[in-house]
């Protein structure tokens, strides 16, 4: 098959006539999740039975909206043989899909938890090498898709060969169609984009210290210099990522501390994706970006709370936002 030739798969035959959200992932992933009662250097570590889910921060971001009962489709490059295996596994769990074929083979990574300590091993690949005219045809594909979506949430990583600027051309032309744009990743690629527009951004507090370019030491230095992104990058709001302590959610009208619940962790894979999830649903379905926000962290810490890369459960996401009221 010819690298940039859209795959059809049978989901895709469900065509959605309202499509509210458009993920996009550019560096996709099987990811294998396992558990070893002891990690030891140059011994054969006999692993218990392997659990396969589909990845990388946009899938993660469909699986979580079609998990809280909403819809979204989902845009990627697929390389064989692996990409036959996340597609299939898409569509296994009824995800609107639309692969992009490109040469070279989808990632794998793997996610080892120690049972004896009870901490967590992630071993995370660099993805395939791109050509232009594949990270071309992803970027065309996405902000050319019909219906066109309010929301296009970019997430993830850039696989080896596309350009630090990916998400910054993709923000130009969401800008041109009016399309809110949605980019969680870091480093470079995050700051390209946010010199051409972004809706919101969710960094983590050491990604947002980078963004801000100095060590930010209190809380009130925190939530001055989260305005002061607002108003630098013309964002409509911003939320720093604090972990197992919530939240600071900032708005040029607003700016709340949301403390997140407390919940036993088995696993952080895909936390801040059904952050996000949680957030941009709560948007489309009309919710005030405050409550949008506590919907997001009541899902992000759903997510800690569920086994390798399951993500979270709608009954445990409820229950936490009715904690957080």
């Amino acid at each position: 098959m010819q690298a940039g030739t859209p795959l059809v798969t049978p989901i895709e035959k469900r065509e959605c006539q309202h499509m509210k959200i458009l993920t996009l992932t550019m560096n996709p992933t099987v990811d294998v999740s396992s558990s070893v009662e002891n990690v030891a250097a140059n011994q054969k570590l006999r692993c218990n039975t392997p659990r396969y889910d589909p990845g990388g921060g946009g899938i993660n971001v469909s699986r979580a909206i079609k998990k809280l009962g909403g819809s979204s489709v989902a845009f990627y490059p697929s390389g064989e043989p692996t990409g036959s295996v996340l597609e299939m596994m898409l569509s296994d769990q009824e995800i609107d899909q639309r692969p992009i074929s490109i040469k070279n083979s989808t990632r794998e990574n793997l996610a080892v938890l120690e049972t004896s300590s009870d901490q967590q091993y992630r071993f995370v690949m660099p993805g395939p090498e791109m050509e232009e005219i594949e990270w071309q045809e992803c970027l065309n594909s996405a902000i050319s898709a019909d219906p066109k979506p309010d929301f296009i949430v970019a997430s993830g990583s850039l696989p080896p060969g596309v350009p630090k600027d990916f998400y910054g051309r993709l923000a130009e032309q969401a800008q041109k169609q009016k399309i809110k744009l949605v980019v969680d990743t870091k480093g470079q690629a995050l700051k390209e984009a946010l010199q051409k527009g972004l809706y919101f951004i969710k960094p983590n507090f050491r990604e947002f210290q980078q963004l801000a370019g100095r060590e930010i030491k209190d809380e009130k230095e925190r939530e001055q210099a989260a305005k002061e992104m607002i108003e630098t990058y013309h964002l409509e709001f911003l939320v720093i990522s604090l972990g197992a302590a919530g939240g600071l959610f900032t708005s040029r009208d607003e700016c709340k501390r949301i403390h997140a619940p407390v919940v036993d962790i088995r696993s952080k894979v895909g936390a801040g994706d059904s952050m996000v999830a949680g957030i941009v649903l709560k948007l489309v379905q009309g919710e005030s970006l405050l409550k949008a926000v506590e919907y997001g962290v009541a899902a992000g810490s759903a997510a800690v709370m569920t086994p390798g890369s399951e993500l979270c459960h709608k009954k445990d996401v409820e229950k936490l936002y009715n904690e957080l009221q």
